[in-house]
């Protein structure tokens, strides 16, 4: 797993790199302030951050917000600040975690290991319900389409279906793909 750290304190950077390294994880990138960071996360093209929450420029809250809007990533937020607000503030940026400083790397590692499975699963959730909302969609083209050849052709909703399928089998294409042609042919 390729990482992007960010954390503008030069020792903490390097301790964070030595642990994230001795688990056996590729650190590609590290950026001192969270603009860098930003940058950082769309041209080295990390599979996780690992950011601070003070840093100059930009914290890192708002950096993890503008990474997730262009490519979204698990997120780990590391700060020595715990407050309710900040904490809130990295859960509505949608970070998939937040580990409180010093930390070793006996807590590193599971906060990093929680944020990949939490992104992995949010990531199979949305696939779903883009198929799910895909599904519907063709449904109602279908249904459309058969309103529509019922209507102006005098065929039963079985056999509406029936040319419908038997379009979509010869010519090769989704029901959806020939329930969209018939309602820009008929619908209009």
């Amino acid at each position: 797993m390729r990482v992007l750290i960010a954390e503008d304190e030069t020792l903490i950077r390097l301790d964070l790199k030595g642990m994230l390294e001795n688990a056996g994880l590729e650190v590609c990138a590290e950026a001192r302030d969270g603009v860098e960071a930003v940058e950082l996360a769309d041209s080295a093209e990390p599979d996780l951050a690992v950011l601070d929450v003070k840093m100059p420029r930009l914290d890192g809250i708002e950096a993890a917000r503008r990474i997730l809007d262009e490519r979204p990533m698990p997120i780990v937020i590391v700060s020595a600040f715990t407050e309710k607000s900040l904490v809130r503030r990295a859960a509505e940026a949608g970070v998939y975690g937040y580990l409180a400083k010093p930390f070793r790397e006996e807590d590193l590692l599971p906060a990093i290991a929680t944020a990949r499975a939490r992104f992995d699963q949010l990531s199979a959730v949305r696939e779903q319900v883009d198929s799910l909302a895909e599904a519907l969609a063709a449904r109602k083209a279908i249904e459309r389409a058969k309103g529509l050849l019922m209507q102006n052709q005098g065929l039963t909703e079985q056999d509406a279906f029936a040319r419908l399928r038997r379009a979509s089998q010869t010519s090769g294409r989704p029901m959806r793909v020939i329930a969209e042609a018939i309602i820009q042919t008929l619908g209009a």
